[in-house]
């Protein structure tokens, strides 16, 4: 056949259509991309799933993912019906169109665009508003389990007198009903008058624009259920007035009724309320009628009515009736605001009482009660971390938290001492070599607790430790020391396989090992799981490394808080969880709270602001589920395992409504109160962030009289850390006694200051010991502004323009040294306040703080001395003040406890051991041998120097006074303590510049003061 086209011959190739081959690639590529997102999306979901079964906590995990999923369903599927029945019922009252006006001609195109593909359009809107809309929904889960399982709070609003269950669990839920309802109703209405102006039902822009009578119904319809929403929403709002936050002139922040609300809005949303059903009646009168003319006019009249009634009659009210005698008509609803405040807040029981401020009782007879009254903490717990992590870090990929925690044990002799503790857990920075295999397999947990006496330290001023060194000993006995859950704990671990774990290093730098042994975390034998979590953790040698074998376990999920969040996601988590040894074991101590913003005219606070201190950083900040509040209790404490992980909550308010509620809604999930064991309970304390968010609102609410509080006469505030003056000085915890107390109480405490003052307003304290009948109660002792009394600014002032303290910090900052000042405690003391701070000097060949004066303030007698037993002797006339200008043997007692030449040199030779140790430890590799050596010159040479202490001691026995409690002249065993005491001292500081070997030997001499 003859080519008639002229052009090349050969086969025609189609341009524009892909060939059979690449469609399939292409098609086998799109299947593998959502296979892979699909897998992605089922790894969340699967780890999640074996996570909450791991530790026992799969129902929280079935309750809130069946909540989720029906609410999902349920409102999306709403949603999808409304909007889609109503493009459907449009489209099947559209009118015929054998006389099309231009406007219809023009949008012709557009339906035949759209006609053959109608059904799936349909489908494709509707699915899209339902997807959307369940989405909105499933995020609703705690709202709708509150609202299903919601008690009685068994008290009554002042203005509805409805239960307070009323506003904290109903309110919330119906709000989210209405809107949803305005959503659908407004999204139904959008559609369906497209679908009548494409189809003719509705016309715009034609001359004599108009709407067909089935038109007009349709949306008539939407638009009367529209209104009569609006009605529901003016009659809802009627109680959303009880929980509305508003200002009020005089005291700012506000919630609740007002004159002005009570008296204008509430009528005014009533008829609003009326108005908004007569309108709604007159739309659905459309059908019959077939007119807009009175719906449109009833629509107005509401608007209208909005206007007048709900904006500018209350502001004439709030304008003539109330601004010009606003307190006198306030009162009653301030006095309905301080009294639903104090209830929500756990403040209404708050004993305030005058205080003096300063005493006439003889100084000896104050100074004789200065140890009865309470245990001064000289050790702070947020200084004295660099000092533990010198002294008791021992190996660089171990660390102590910024800030360490206070608590209470036992003595021997069975007194409660206020004690400070931190463990020691793994730090991956510092694995001498990074890699997978180390990170997450090798170096997995930490070891052991370290805790000091909070009321002593040692002659050099380091922590007198009563728990140390790696393993730990001393007054814990045998106990399991592996940390594998802490605060510092955030990497995720592979445990139990063939690959062997790194326990810690011997003393002579030998690697014990160890295998994990308890039943936590996600087993790996199943590929399935393996391959989860390598798309999880975005780790594909999860997948197929040999590391991981028979018996390999994941542990992630490993900080308290973070434990604690996951199995009670409807807690707020205290910033502060604090290990406790508990038989034999380290269990995480995390206070959790239940709040609600919806209690009736109690003011909000907000959590994140209210809890900031000077001390709150990124692992000490509170985990909220609400941020905004206006109710809180410590409903749970929970305990978290260092060594297994597991995880336990135990009921604490036995009458908290919400917490009754919650309860129900996750049956089993939290344990009685009565199951807390005896051990447990010795270290349960009252919370610091619920005492922060406390002090913050009794600062204006420990005023109960509405004209005084209106006035502003009597607004406290918390006044800045004097050593940091960024944020709110932290609460402090200490053994103390108030004066209607008979003993000292473990107590949380803090002070005020007025507003635009920094002398003392008062002082507040709470008493913390959860073994004690008065258990929470808080005491305010307020003092007489006629009688100023020095606040903590001004104390921190005083003793900062003090000549001769100014010369003895010039003198301690010699030799680039550094000065930090630790708390500053308040204590009250038979009508004055006794002020103690404690000051460290960073010296600048240690690099870690330690403690060497002793600032003591009572009244207006001021003692900067070497120990706290002195400067109170000073500051109550017992003792003559050190004069810094003289030498020591001036009159005054030497800063040392002895100039013997033999100790001196001694030191020396312990200080050139310690450079030679360093020396081997910095060379590559390690030096051992050099470094074992050093190790015993150091502890020849503290031999040496603690035999002359105990000498010298002897010699001195019956002449010289000693410091503290041990007193050479009255103890015969007091040169072994303080021969003793410096070597321990002596050796930890070796410790910190040797990497921590060279406490273990010379740190177990008996009859060591630092216990």
């Amino acid at each position: 056949m003859p080519d008639r086209g002229g052009g090349p011959t050969g086969p025609r190739i189609r341009v524009g259509r892909p060939s059979r081959r690449v469609r399939t690639l292409l098609m086998t590529l799109g299947v593998l991309a959502v296979l892979a997102m699909g897998f992605v999306m089922f790894a969340g979901f699967w780890t999640d799933w074996l996570w909450y079964r791991s530790v026992h906590y799969s129902s929280v995990f079935r309750t809130t993912l069946v909540t989720k999923i029906g609410l999902f369903f349920v409102f999306g599927l709403l949603m999808a019906v409304a909007v889609g029945v109503n493009i459907w019922l449009a489209h099947r009252l559209r009118p015929p169109l054998s006389a099309m006006s231009l406007e219809q001609q023009s949008l012709d195109r557009y339906r035949m665009g759209i006609d053959p593909y109608k059904k799936w359009l349909l489908i494709g809107v509707t699915a899209l508003v339902g997807l959307i809309s369940g989405a909105s929904a499933s995020g609703q889960w705690r709202t709708w389990l509150l609202w299903v399982n919601g008690v009685s709070f068994g008290q009554k609003d002042a203005q509805f007198h409805k239960d307070v269950s009323f506003y904290a669990f109903d309110l919330p839920w119906y709000r989210f009903l209405l809107s949803f309802g305005f959503a659908a109703t407004v999204l139904s209405l959008i559609a369906a008058t497209l679908v009548h102006y494409l189809y003719g039902g509705l016309r715009i822009t034609s001359p004599g624009a108009r709407a067909t009578a089935a038109a007009t119904g349709h949306l008539s319809v939407l638009l009367g259920i529209f209104v009569a929403l609006k009605a529901v929403a003016y009659w809802l709002d009627r109680y959303g007035l009880a929980v509305k936050s508003s200002d009020l002139k005089e005291t700012g922040n506000w919630t609740g009724l007002k004159y002005v609300d009570a008296n204008a809005y509430l009528p005014a949303k009533t008829i609003l309320f009326c108005i908004a059903v007569i309108c709604a009646l007159l739309f659905f009168a459309t059908l019959w009628r077939r007119t807009w003319q009175l719906p449109v006019i009833g629509f107005g009249l509401m608007v209208l009515s909005a206007i007048l009634i709900g904006g500018l009659y209350p502001a004439i009210v709030q304008k003539f009736q109330v601004q010009p005698n606003e307190q006198a008509k306030e009162a009653p609803y301030i006095k309905k605001n301080i009294e639903a405040t104090r209830k929500a807040y756990g403040i209404d029981k708050t004993d305030v009482k005058d205080y003096q401020g300063e005493s006439s009782k003889d100084p000896k007879t104050l100074r004789a009660k200065v140890d009865s009254t309470a245990s001064l903490r000289l050790l702070d717990p947020n200084v004295v971390s660099p000092t533990v992590q010198q002294l008791q870090q021992v190996r660089g990929y171990y660390q102590f938290p910024q800030t360490l925690d206070v608590d209470r044990y036992k003595t021997k002799d069975g007194e409660d001492q206020d004690t400070v503790i931190g463990l020691r857990e793994i730090n991956t920075k510092g694995i001498p070599e990074r890699n997978w295999i180390n990170d997450h397999f090798k170096y997995t947990h930490g070891y052991g607790a370290v805790t000091a006496k909070g009321t002593d330290t040692t002659k050099t001023g380091a922590p007198a430790f009563m728990e140390r060194n790696l393993p730990s000993e001393g007054q814990f006995g045998d106990y399991e020391q592996r940390i594998y859950y802490g605060e510092k704990t955030t990497q995720y671990s592979i445990v139990g396989g063939p690959q062997e774990e790194l326990d810690y290093s011997g003393d002579k730098g030998e690697e014990k090992t160890t295998t994990y042994k308890g039943d936590s975390g996600v087993k790996l034998s199943n590929p399935l799981s393996r391959a989860a979590y390598a798309v999880s953790f975005n780790e594909p040698q999860i997948l197929y490394s040999g590391a991981i074998g028979e018996g390999s376990r994941i542990l992630y999920n490993r900080t308290p808080k973070e434990r604690v969040e996951a199995v009670a996601p409807w807690l707020t988590i205290d910033g502060d969880a604090y290990p406790a040894i508990i038989k034999g074991r380290i269990q995480w101590i995390v206070d959790a709270y239940t709040t609600t913003n919806g209690y009736p005219y109690a003011s909000r606070t907000t959590l994140g602001d209210t809890t900031e201190d000077s001390l709150t950083d990124g692992q000490r900040e509170v985990v909220a589920q609400e941020n905004k509040v206006n109710y809180i209790r410590n409903s749970v404490k929970a305990t978290v395992d260092a060594y297994d992980g597991s995880v336990k909550l135990y009921e604490w308010d036995t009458e908290d409504p919400v917490l009754k509620t919650w309860r129900k809604a996750f049956p089993g999930t939290v344990k009685d109160r009565d199951q807390i064991s005896k051990d447990l309970m010795d270290h349960l304390r009252y919370p610091q962030d619920l005492f922060k968010v406390q002090r913050q609102l009794l600062t204006r609410y420990h005023v109960e009289d509405p004209e005084q509080f209106y006035s502003g006469s009597e607004v406290w505030q918390v006044p800045d850390d004097p050593t940091n003056k960024v944020n709110s000085v932290p609460p402090y915890y200490l053994s103390m006694q108030m004066p209607d107390q008979k003993e000292k109480k473990f107590s949380l405490t803090t002070t005020f200051t007025p507003n635009d003052r920094d002398n003392l307003s008062a002082f507040m304290a709470v008493d913390a010991d959860a073994q004690s009948k008065g258990y929470g109660k808080i005491r305010i002792l307020k003092l007489r502004p006629n009688n100023p009394v020095s606040g903590p600014q001004q104390v921190q002032s005083k003793f900062n323009s003090d000549p001769k303290i100014a010369e003895s910090i010039r003198l301690l900052k010699g030799g680039d040294s550094t000065v930090e000042y630790g708390n500053l405690l308040t204590v009250p003391l038979d009508d004055g306040l006794l002020y103690v701070e404690p000051v460290y000097v960073r010296g600048a060949g240690t690099n870690y703080p330690l403690l060497k004066k002793v600032l003591v303030t009572y009244g207006d007698q001021t003692a900067f001395e070497d120990s706290l037993d002195k400067a109170l002797d000073v500051v109550f006339g017992e003792q003559k003040p050190t004069d810094p200008t003289k030498p020591p043997g001036d009159g005054q007692e030497p800063d040392e406890p002895s100039g013997d030449p033999t100790v001196r040199e001694a030191l020396k030779d312990a200080q050139d051991a310690i450079t030679a140790g360093q020396e081997a430890l910095q060379k590559e590799p390690q030096d051992w041998e050099a470094f074992g050596k050093a190790q015993k010159d150091l502890k020849d040479a503290l031999d040496r120097a603690a035999k002359a202490e105990k000498d010298a001691a002897d010699k001195a026995k019956g002449d010289e006074k000693g410091d503290g409690k041990n007193d050479g002249a009255k103890d015969p065993k007091a040169g072994d303590d303080k021969a003793g005491d410096d070597k321990g001292g002596g050796a930890e500081q070796a410790s910190a510049d040797t990497g921590g070997q060279a406490a273990d030997k010379p740190e177990r001499t008996p009859d060591r003061a630092d216990g």
